[in-house]
């Protein structure tokens, strides 16, 4: 009998399963931010939406929203926004390096850590 096709549908619904757990958690860690930030949770899930309300969260204007459209430009804006972030939660460089290229485990520690929203205006260059 030749099994090689339930092996590779069990490989696809459990990678399926994994994928959908990561996409669940992300979700519940970026309402969480959203929230101590002072933001509804809700716009985590809307799409554009949440990028818009993260760039008011950082302090950064909403047209680099339209900066994240242009290709390499938008890793650098990114990185910016990843900084931001870690300096309104008042955490150094080296977190915000994390952020860059960790980012569903640091945001998860931004999310559930003691971490506290300072604000943009309140936050002090780190880099």
């Amino acid at each position: 009998m030749d099994y090689n096709g339930d092996y590779g549908a069990g490989v696809g619904i459990v990678g399926w399963l994994f994928y959908m757990a990561l996409l669940a958690f992300a979700i519940v860690v970026q309402w969480k931010i959203f929230e101590k930030a002072g933001k509804p949770g809700w716009a985590s899930i809307v799409p554009i939406y949440n990028i818009i309300v993260l760039l008011e969260i950082v302090g950064k204007p909403w047209w680099y929203l339209l900066l994240l459209l242009v290709p390499v430009v938008n890793i650098v804006i990114l990185i910016m926004v990843m900084i931001a972030l870690a300096q309104v939660f008042g955490k150094d460089s080296g977190f915000a390096v994390g952020l860059i290229f960790l980012s569903i485990i640091f945001m998860a520690i931004l999310a559930f850590g003691d971490a506290k929203y300072l604000g943009p205006q309140q936050a002090t260059p780190t880099l």
